[in-house]
């Protein structure tokens, strides 16, 4: 009969509502002409009750919710809450009762808000218990000891009215020695969202589901070919393990209908996971990585998790664009590096999760724009802004929320996610109360959205970037409830963002004075860019002299990116530590190129080389170097008839090599000469090295040809006499010949002192000739005082001087 009584303009279920509550008040009738018969003392006595319960002393017990299910009931189903309560105060509470209390429609989000915020119970606020059989008895609550309860109620006894969100608490009554009366001693509120039909419009609804997480991988790369990475840590793989917040994000994202949102750092560090990879330990030591089997395992989860649905890729490293537009747009590079990780997104995530993402969004930190902002994000290609609509606020004083996509000029459109429903699973939601608050709280802002106007709409809703596994699981039950609802419907981000806007939305982007100064203390410093500027100085001085440049340039590319990562917000030391151990790498990598020092040089004659060695201690090899010399002292000192003199080198990995300088004196002293070595560019490269030339003009050399010199003169003046004493011997022999010829002619006439050489006049003859022979002949001296030789033929076995 009931079923029969449809009346116009009513669907089927509210008019059963209506009947049956029409019903009941007929059959209260005769009951309350009773009511109205007895003694005017029965509403005194009923007043003193209230006042009695009014004395309440709510939050002596703590009532928590764990479990409220279903979390939007329909006709028919028996809803069912379990929870405990927890006795906080000194004295045990007696005759104690779990009551369920169902309020009143809230008209407007804002009441839901404000219900939420409430505290301790209040007598006639708070609405009746429902009574009956629906209730939990205790006889006694120990101080400090918690009792579970669970109440199951059909939700044809709670008489819900219209479609809506009702006010839902559980309560708990009960005596304590002290206050010997019923009162209230603990209460919690809730939600309960009652639309048990379709909805004629339903709201659209985007969930963004985030898989970021912070900077793992270093700049650090093994010598191998394949270049083995280096992690900073080995927190990753606790991340991806069963039950760590990656690996719930997957399996729960899997059964989802969400956009997903993907910071490509992640995936390329779970890629590089998947084969062998090293983590830093004390010191310069590193060990050897164990978890190859969990990264692939969750890559595969993951490829299945995205297939069919839409992926959002951010820059490489998720890039802080709110600490780039504020304090490092000033700095040179800093919006190139912003580029670069933009460039690189797309390749990351195809290659990886073999799927094509989009890439034109940008989404700064908690969804907080300005105009610098906006301007950043563009520059790198992004034309759609995830914002928030705290940040981008309504003022034209629109009744009802607005859809979320909003033209805000230049071509660009601010994607205004939903404050309330994104904020609402962030702080701890490890105790299943507090989960069960967030779903359901979720679930009533959604609802009174969609009820709100008849105009369907285009929802957002933009959660933490990096969920705690317990968020996640809230949010997932929440979601899985509102994709299982009669009001919502899923879309994806891009549907969202180019459905078409609502004119009376605002458009206009919030001053630059109006962006949070919590956030902005947390932004990254102007020094941090300024660091990686120097960073990225140093290797653009380093990596041009490499013949594989691609070895040095990736992994450090990609480092800068993790440099200016949003994950770094409220980790300012560690964002120090990190920057800094990029640098020092890289100064350690072009100091493994240098010069040998060398020690004090003498120069050996006029004219000499000087050679200088150059040390490459890297595994690839290095070219487009010169290495200049240059003296201090020319005018002393010339290097290849100039001031300095230059010479290109090319080292090959792990070897050295020796360049030898041509230099030529000029005076003796000591000059000084530097060895500097120059990229092919002029630049400098690598700290010189400094040592003195002594330079004399007679060297060990010129000493040595002078004694050679001085040697010959001494054999020259000795054969000299040795001839002339030759000489003189033959002499003597030839005129003893003529006297003893003589003799022999004239035997009368014997041989007188004055007619034959004695021995005194020998012996003087030679001394005369020994000192001619030491006093070298020179072209002036006068002809040597020797005898004539003899014209005559000389006998038989005698020499004769040519």
């Amino acid at each position: 009969m009931a079923e029969a009584a449809d009346f116009q303009g009513m669907t089927p279920s509210p008019a059963r509502r209506w009947m049956r509550r029409t019903g009941a008040l007929l059959a209260g009738a005769p009951l309350l002409a009773g009511l109205l018969q007895l003694p005017t003392a029965a509403p005194t006595q009923a007043a003193g009750q209230d006042s009695v319960k009014a004395v309440s002393g709510s939050g002596a017990v703590a009532v928590a919710v764990d479990s409220l299910t279903p979390a939007a009931p329909s006709d028919g189903d028996t809803l069912t809450v379990s929870g405990t309560v927890t006795n906080k105060g000194k004295q045990a509470v007696t005759d104690a009762q779990v009551d369920l209390r169902l309020g009143g429609a809230l008209n407007t989000r804002s009441a839901i808000d404000r219900i939420a915020g409430r505290g301790d119970y209040q007598h006639g606020v708070d609405a009746a218990p429902v009574g009956g059989k629906y209730v939990k008895e205790f006889s006694r609550l120990t101080p400090g000891v918690s009792q579970r309860f669970s109440i199951a109620v059909p939700v044809d006894k709670l008489d819900l009215g219209e479609d809506g969100v009702y006010e839902f608490a559980v309560s708990l009554s009960g005596e304590t020695s002290a206050r010997p009366w019923e009162q209230v001693l603990g209460i919690q509120r809730t939600f309960l969202p009652w639309q048990p039909d379709e909805a004629d419009t339903k709201t659209r609804t985007t969930v963004m589901w985030p898989l970021t997480s912070t900077a793992h991988m270093t700049a650090q790369t093994g010598s191998d070919e394949s270049q083995t990475p280096v992690f900073r840590d080995d927190d990753l793989a606790k991340e991806i393990a069963p039950g760590g917040r990656l690996e719930q994000l997957v399996s729960l994202g899997k059964e989802l209908d969400v956009t997903w949102v993907i910071d490509p750092d992640l995936l390329a560090s779970v890629d590089a996971m998947t084969e062998s990879y090293r983590v830093q330990g004390e010191g310069d030591a590193t060990t050897a990585g164990t978890h190859q089997a969990l990264a692939k395992q969750w890559l595969a989860e993951l490829q299945e998790a995205v297939q069919d649905k839409e992926v959002v890729a951010l820059p490489f490293g998720d890039p802080d664009l709110a600490s780039l537009a504020h304090n490092g747009t000033n700095v040179t590079g800093s919006l190139s590096h912003l580029k670069e990780a933009s460039d690189v997104a797309a390749d990351t995530v195809d290659s990886i999760l073999h799927v094509e993402p989009t890439t034109d969004f940008a989404w700064p930190v908690n969804g907080a724009v300005d105009p610098s902002i906006v301007k950043v994000a563009t520059s790198a290609g992004a034309d759609k802004i995830i914002a928030r609509s705290d940040s981008l606020a309504e003022t034209a004083g629109l009744p009802y929320t607005p859809s979320a996509s909003r033209p805000v000029g230049g071509g660009t459109t601010a994607v205004v996610t939903d404050a309330r429903m994104s904020t609402l699973f962030q702080g701890n939601l490890t105790r299943a109360s507090s989960s069960t608050l967030a779903v359901q709280r979720f679930l009533a802002q959604s609802l009174a959205l969609n009820l709100q106007t008849d105009n369907q709409r285009n929802i957002v809703v933009a959660p933490q970037r990096m969920p705690t596994a317990s968020q996640a699981r809230a949010m997932a039950e929440a979601v899985t409830a509102l994709q299982d609802g009669t009001w919502s419907q899923s879309q994806d981000l891009t549907a969202a963002a180019t459905a078409k806007p609502d004119s009376s939305a605002t458009t206009q982007v919030p001053a630059a004075s109006k962006y949070p100064s919590s956030l902005r203390k947390q932004e990254l410093p102007r020094s941090a860019f300024t660091q990686i500027a120097t960073t990225q100085d140093k290797l653009d001085k380093f990596k041009v002299i490499l013949t594989n440049q691609d070895r040095v340039v990736t992994p450090f590319g990609r480092a800068m990116n993790r440099e200016m990562s949003t994950s770094w917000r409220g980790r300012s030391a560690e964002a120090a530590d990190d920057r800094n151990g990029v640098e020092a790498y890289v100064d350690s990598l072009a100091g493994q190129v240098t010069l040998i020092d060398k020690s004090e040089t003498k120069l050996s004659g006029r004219s000499a080389t000087i050679p200088v060695t150059v040390q490459n201690n890297l595994v690839q090899g290095v070219e487009h170097l010169v290495l200049r010399l240059t003296s201090s002292s020319p005018r002393r000192l010339e290097i290849g008839g100039e001031r300095f003199f230059e010479q290109r080198v090319a080292v090959s990995g792990g070897h050295s090599q020796t360049v030898k300088f041509p230099t030529s004196a000029q005076a003796n002293g000591q000059a000084t000469v530097v060895a500097q070595l120059y990229t092919e560019d002029g630049q400098k490269y690598g700290a010189p090295v400094t040592f003195d030339v002594k330079v004399t003009e007679f060297t060990a050399t010129v000493m040595l040809v002078i004694g050679g010199g001085f040697l010959l003169l001494v054999l020259a003046g000795f054969r000299m006499y040795t001839q002339r004493k030759r000489a003189a011997a033959r002499a003597t022999e030839e005129d003893g010949a003529e006297e003893t010829s003589e003799a022999d002619n004239d035997p009368e006439n014997p041989e007188g002192p004055e007619d034959r050489l004695t021995q005194e006049d020998l012996l003087e003859e030679e001394s005369r000739a020994s000192t001619r022979q030491e006093a070298p002949e020179q072209p002036s001296d006068p002809t040597p005082d020797t005898a004539a030789e003899s014209a005559d033929p000389s006998g038989t076995g005698e020499r004769v001087d040519r």
